[in-house]
């Protein structure tokens, strides 16, 4: 996927759900923790040297496992390449959870998957199909002398 870095720059800055300084290391062999503003917006997690403010990278939580590593740390890693892991080491076990929890709710793949599951429940509370973004939920149609028609 392309990104604009612009754009990127901007979501960057935008207020986050999450954001620590934490012990990162990246995936390449015999790389060494260094500690890193990670900051989680939206579906993507920033990290930033403590005094910039210009991020270093983002890491695009799609299609990725997040995993208990030892007690303190997790790891991301990406479906399409397993190899590619980035390590975190957090100050407890308590931040641990925390993080791991919010990046595995951040994916559109979660967010898709708790809005069939609600939908599933409205359906089974009410015994309506709930609105969908197709449907009428939200939309307005217009007829001749302004009235809104009757769902």
């Amino acid at each position: 996927m392309r990104y604009n870095e612009k754009e990127l720059q901007a979501l960057s800055r935008q207020p986050a759900e999450m954001a620590a300084e934490l012990g990162m290391r990246g995936p390449k062999k015999g790389s060494v923790a260094k500690r890193r503003l990670v900051k989680l917006v939206v579906n993507f997690l920033f990290y930033f040297r403590p005094d910039e403010a210009e991020p270093l990278g983002a890491l695009l939580l799609e299609r990725c496992i997040v995993a208990q590593e030892e007690p303190g740390g997790f790891s991301i890693s990406f479906v399409e390449d397993l190899s590619r892991k980035y390590h975190f080491e957090c100050c407890s076990q308590e931040q641990c959870q925390e993080w791991m929890e919010a990046l595995r709710r951040a994916s559109y793949e979660y967010m898709r998957r708790s809005l069939i599951f609600y939908r599933n429940e409205i359906r089974k509370m009410t015994g309506k199909p709930a609105c969908t973004p197709t449907g009428s939920f939200g939309a307005v149609r217009h007829l001749r002398g302004g009235q809104v028609p009757a769902e």
